[in-house]
């Protein structure tokens, strides 16, 4: 079953295509990871299907919904989340906070109804919780649950955000080099845990990724691309062995 439809996807930049007519498809519960040189395309494909840019050209379908021209703060509610090369989070905020704050794209009770407490604020709250515990376990962060996020490593930070993208509830999740800054332990952690993510939770994964251990170890599909144009699809064994992936990308 088809997740997600990119169909002759471009965007144009003055006179420099960023993008330049891609098409693909993401299945549903797959694992699929964009590789390219610096400056290929990779994020901003990203940006296209989280709406944070507007398609120049062509469009994309997200689980039987047009969403080319729909406002990005919608994105997050209609299933798609994300997470940044750069760690964005609430930096004095306990990783509990973080987590709770990501709610807010799946709130449903109303004002008058949370002043008064009622039932159903209280099953949603609780909802809530079951939800952020959940990822909190995938992701082995219970020890750190009310630690201030700016007091910790890194690589912590780095899976706070993608625990944070997760307590969205996402259908789909954009994964932007999870790995980058990791060392080899936390990289190989990651690799379990995009696995978990995908069987455990049922999330669908597109992972632009340099690592390419990484991406032999966890990837069903993988896409190469360069200045903006698509230059191979298909296992990982045959896009890192097609001539052209090889001339751009592993300097062959």
């Amino acid at each position: 079953m088809t997740m997600l439809q990119v169909n002759d996807l471009s965007i144009n930049f003055g006179g420099i295509k960023a993008v330049d007519g891609i098409t693909f498809d993401i299945n549903k519960g797959e694992i699929f990871t964009i590789i390219g040189p610096n400056g290929a395309g990779k994020t901003t494909i990203f940006n296209l299907i989280s709406r944070i840019y507007q398609a120049s050209g062509g469009s994309l379908v997200f689980d039987g919904v047009d969403i080319t021209r729909i406002a990005p703060h919608k994105i997050a509610g209609l299933g798609i989340a994300r997470t940044f090369q750069n760690v964005e989070l609430f930096e004095h905020g306990t990783l509990l906070q973080n987590l709770l704050v990501a709610q807010h794209a799946h709130h449903t009770t109303r004002m008058w109804e949370e002043v008064l407490f009622l039932p159903s604020v209280r099953e949603s709250e609780r909802e809530i919780r079951r939800n952020v515990e959940e990822v909190i376990d995938i992701l082995d962060l219970q020890r750190y649950r009310d630690a201030t996020v700016h007091n910790l490593p890194y690589g912590v930070r780095k899976n706070i955000e993608l625990a944070r993208a997760l307590c969205t509830k996402p259908k789909l999740i954009l994964l932007d080099e999870p790995s980058s800054g990791l060392n080899v332990e936390e990289t190989e952690d990651l690799s379990f845990w995009i696995r978990d993510i995908r069987d455990d939770l049922g999330v669908t994964i597109i992972m632009v990724e340099h690592d390419l251990s990484l991406v032999n170890d966890v990837s069903d599909r993988v896409m190469a691309v360069n200045s903006g144009r698509l230059l191979a699809l298909g296992s990982p064994e045959q896009v890192q062995s097609n001539p052209d992936v090889i001339k751009a990308y592993l300097g062959g």
